[in-house]
């Protein structure tokens, strides 16, 4: 009787929670333990090294998962940067003097993971204005030379019926065109008729042929990335300086690179854009259009910069007359404040001259606090800044001229081209002023001729629209 009652006493007393389930050695807790594992370890914490256009760097410590527009997204909230979602992740091939922009949705880690050990290749971190340009002007990357439909296809068809052509998956438009291939392992190029399918890159054994007798497979972009040559003819010895290439993912080294050159850029710049549109299809649309619909999640990299509330509530004024009035009409309000910031910079002007000679006035350069201006840059470095930053029309930038040391030299993209003019300091009743067409419009400096010609097109033969910045992380 004893005994059952000390059972019953034992029945009655209330289990308590074991609190370290993990340390039992049932199976069943085993089990319990191993299903909550994955979520406390599938995102590890890895370190990317990023670097910037002045050669700076920074070590971010990251998500195992995380992706390239994210680490930008993450970079803009540390610098305070305006997202205005042209900043872009670069990889750049050190060794090989390859480069390519990294898509919004791919994965970090798995980029670097392509990367052998014994090679010094970089991220890095700026503006990419012509990532979605084919989006918003398909005309200038698609010329119709170039591309060709099936019988089932109407003729007339739009360039935005291309666009949708290439995000359709059962349909596509056909790029052809002449392109020069580096013989595999050997230093010589060949001048070949090239075709662009949806299943991959061919090219023809005789001329112009498109039978399928004479097709020869080239290369498919399922398991490879397509990467710009930065070098031009240096490393390659490429008979012009529009190169790119195919590199399969996991590669042995440059002998496995697929190595092409295009004639002219127009031609280089459709062939990459239709590369990617086949290659990821839908995804590239949706990276287009992800950062105007918000991203979900309270993530702190998912938060994008917002005007306060108190911008948002200015309005134009006008005081000139006896009372004063809202300004309404938008062209008025901006003309009204471009007349205002040019005569402030006059009365400036005037202040400093009755304090300072002409001379003195030069050598003020208050220019070369400027963003946009970048000293003593050759012809050739300004290219290649402009070109890394995309060619699109009205990427600029203000460099000092080499063969004239007392003038400057606006260098400007249009047309897929890089052209340059030169600013010429003039001289008029003591006072000094800039010019780019021969005194016809006179600056007195040139922060006030950027000012102007990101207004008015001029001489020039576009507006100057996005400046090419040394930017630091």
């Amino acid at each position: 009787n004893r005994r059952k009652k000390k059972d019953a006493n034992v029945l009655e007393i209330p289990s308590i929670p074991n609190p370290f389930p993990e340390l039992c050695c049932s199976p069943f807790a085993s089990v319990l333990s191993a299903s909550l594992l994955p979520k406390a370890t599938s995102r590890k914490k890895q370190v990317i090294q990023v670097y910037s256009e002045d050669d700076t760097s920074r070590a971010l410590e990251v998500p195992s998962d995380i992706t390239a527009r994210d680490v930008c997204q993450l970079l803009i909230l540390k610098n305070h940067y305006i997202d205005d979602h042209s900043w872009t992740l670069f990889e750049q091939l050190t060794h090989t003097g390859l480069g390519r922009a990294i898509e919004d949705h791919e994965l970090v880690m798995e980029v670097q993971s392509n990367w052998g050990m014994e090679e010094e290749n970089r991220l890095y971190f700026r503006k990419y204005y012509a990532k979605y340009e084919f989006f918003k002007n398909p005309m200038s990357f698609f010329p119709d030379h170039m591309m060709s439909f099936s019988s089932e296809t109407n003729a007339a068809i739009s360039h935005s019926g291309i666009l949708q052509m290439f995000l359709n998956s059962s349909t596509y438009p056909e790029i052809h065109g002449y392109l020069h291939a580096k013989e595999q392992g050997k230093k010589s190029w060949k001048k070949l008729y090239f075709l662009l399918r949806r299943s991959g890159l061919y090219f023809s054994t005789k001329g112009t042929s498109k039978e399928p007798r004479h097709l020869q497979f080239f290369c498919e972009f399922s398991n490879s990335d397509m990467y710009m040559s930065l070098t031009g003819k240096k490393i390659s010895g490429a008979p012009t300086n529009y190169g790119f290439c195919f590199k399969p993912n996991k590669s042995g080294g440059t002998r496995d690179l697929k190595q092409l050159c295009a004639v002219d850029e127009q031609s280089r710049t459709c062939w990459m854009t239709a590369v990617r549109l086949l290659k990821y299809g839908m995804q590239l649309y949706q990276n287009y259009m992800q950062p105007y619909h918000g991203r979900s999640g309270c993530s702190p990299l998912n938060i994008t910069p917002m005007r306060s509330i108190s911008e948002n509530s200015l309005v134009a004024m006008d005081f000139s007359g006896h009372r004063s009035r809202i300004i309404e009409n938008p062209t008025e309000a901006l003309s009204v404040a471009v007349e205002e910031g040019l005569a402030w910079r006059r009365r400036g002007c005037l202040r400093l001259n009755s304090h300072s000679s002409p001379t003195a006035m030069s050598n003020i350069a208050i220019h070369r606090s400027q963003s946009w201006f970048h000293h003593k840059i050759s012809r050739d470095e300004a290219q290649r800044l402009i070109l890394q930053h995309g060619l699109v029309d009205g990427v600029f930038l203000v460099r000092d001229s080499q063969s004239n040391p007392k003038t400057f030299v606006l260098s400007l993209s249009h047309g897929l081209k890089i052209k340059h003019f030169q600013i010429v300091p003039l001289e008029d009743d003591g006072k000094l002023f800039y010019t780019l067409d021969d005194g016809h419009t006179r600056f007195t400096d040139l922060i006030q001729l950027v000012e102007f010609y990101q207004l008015n097109k001029g001489v020039l033969p576009c507006k100057l629209k996005h400046y090419c910045a040394r930017i630091a992380v």
